[in-house]
């Protein structure tokens, strides 16, 4: 029988072990993005490089309502194995997979005829929207594989499995990088080579989670349409909050690109490249709200408090070590990335500025991921929504604004990250006191019941 692991144990461990084998299979998939990008700029066109910033904007927006999907599945799984009910983890695998198939496929649909219209309010032009366009028509289109994957590994995580569900994502990515530069180079696709990969490692990685929960875990309830109907509403309850969280930042990341793009193709293109190495940078701190969210919702299943006090320190001090070091690698790596990319003119500048000044911004960004798993898991998933969504508006949009007028593109850069300073430390101020909250309201109730 599967048993709650994060109950009992050192914190920390648990932390740094599904935070590290999360960051694996992440680092991976970014890995596999850079790698797009890196191949992608030996065809020496500008164009080329800063479509893929244009369709990555896209990409982004629909990778977040999979993450979405994976936290909720987590949550409920871990919550529901921290209370000892087996079942009811079962049939909550088996519904959150199938209520994340029907949504990703209503957005693919919903999404693929817009996708000229959204590129030219982003601010791509010319043979950039070309690219860009026949690039987003064929990965939108595979929506729906990568969001049962991404649930699965939600699963995976929920019951304690770090390395399987690393290994999902791990195999995807994979996939992916071997067929890159055969589609790209060898067979003369270009940009639609690169799409095209993308798609066949989401499908692998789709039929691999699959095997994993069915035949190693045992772990998917069979399908009935009247427990479905009894479950959604409360899977809605985290995954709508969730989803609505995760696609705040790339609403905001949109409008950083059309602030962006204001200064020409070359700065988009570093913008492009800047974005992706960063991704694959700082990839534990990406990975940090997924990882810890089945350990809180253990612990809160178990009514263990103190624990879940632990996991925020042991958070905070992983976070404050991971930047620094990850900003200094930038830091004096920094020429390397401009001669590797091939950059130059804006982009190149773009880079060097993004490796000095910003790149330590991102302890700010960790003490929101954190902030985010607990209000996910802990029960109260609205406010992740609205601290998201405001650092995308009103973290963003001004600063970005203003940046740009000021400092022209360097200045976008600096006001998205004073923005995420300011809501980074919010996010976190809130999650601490809704913690001591429900630790107050545990021990009132069990003074009235005793």
């Amino acid at each position: 029988m599967t048993k709650a692991k994060f109950v009992s144990g050192n914190t920390m461990r648990h932390v740094l072990v599904m935070t590290s084998t999360a960051s694996i299979g992440l680092a991976t998939l970014f890995m596999v993005d850079l790698a797009d990008i890196y191949f992608l700029s030996l065809l020496n066109q500008v164009e080329i490089t800063s479509a893929v910033g244009f369709g990555g904007t896209i990409v982004f927006f629909t990778a977040s309502i999979t993450i979405g999907l994976m936290i909720a599945m987590g949550a409920l799984v871990s919550r529901s194995l921290g209370e000892k009910r087996m079942q009811r983890a079962r049939r909550y695998s088996t519904n959150i997979v199938i209520y994340g198939l029907i949504l990703t496929s209503l957005t693919s649909l919903i999404l693929w005829p817009f996708i000229p219209s959204i590129l030219t309010m982003l601010g791509a032009e010319g043979q950039t929207h070309i690219y860009a366009e026949a690039y987003l028509k064929i990965v939108v289109a595979s929506l729906p594989a990568i969001g049962v994957g991404m649930s699965i590994t939600g699963i995976l995580r929920g019951v304690g499995d770090a390395k399987r569900s690393m290994y999902i994502t791990l195999i995807g990515a994979i996939t992916n990088a071997i067929l890159d530069p055969i589609f790209i180079f060898g067979f003369d696709m270009g940009i639609e080579g690169a799409a095209y990969a993308t798609v066949i490692s989401r499908i692998v990685m789709m039929f691999y989670g699959i095997y994993v929960v069915v035949k190693v875990y045992d772990i998917i309830a069979p399908f009935h349409l009247t427990l479905f109907k009894m479950q959604v509403s409360k899977i809605s309850a985290i995954a709508i909050p969730a989803v609505l969280t995760n696609i705040a930042t790339p609403i905001g990341a949109a409008y950083i690109t059309y602030s962006i793009a204001q200064f020409g193709d070359s700065a988009v293109a570093g913008m492009s490249i800047m974005v992706r190495l960063s991704h694959v940078i700082f990839c534990g701190i990406f990975a940090l709200s997924g990882a810890i969210g089945p350990i809180l919702g253990q612990n809160l299943g178990a009514g263990k408090f103190d624990r879940i006090r632990f996991v925020f320190k042991d958070s905070l001090l992983f976070i404050s070590i991971y930047v620094l070091v990850m900003a200094l690698i930038l830091f004096f790596g920094r020429m390397f990335v401009v001669d590797a990319f091939r950059a130059t003119g804006d982009a190149a500048e773009l880079i060097i500025f993004y490796c000095t000044w910003i790149a330590a911004s991102f302890f700010f960004s960790g003490g929101t991921f954190v902030a985010n798993a607990a209000f996910n898991n802990l029960g109260k998933p609205i406010y992740s929504t609205l601290t998201n969504f405001g650092r995308a508006t009103i973290g963003t949009v001004p600063f970005a604004y203003y940046g740009a007028m000021w400092y022209g593109a360097k200045g976008v850069l600096v006001g998205q990250a004073v923005g995420g300073i300011l809501f980074g430390i919010i996010s976190f101020v809130l999650a601490i006191n809704y913690v001591k909250q429900l630790e107050s309201k545990s021990k009132l109730g069990h003074k009235l019941r005793t």
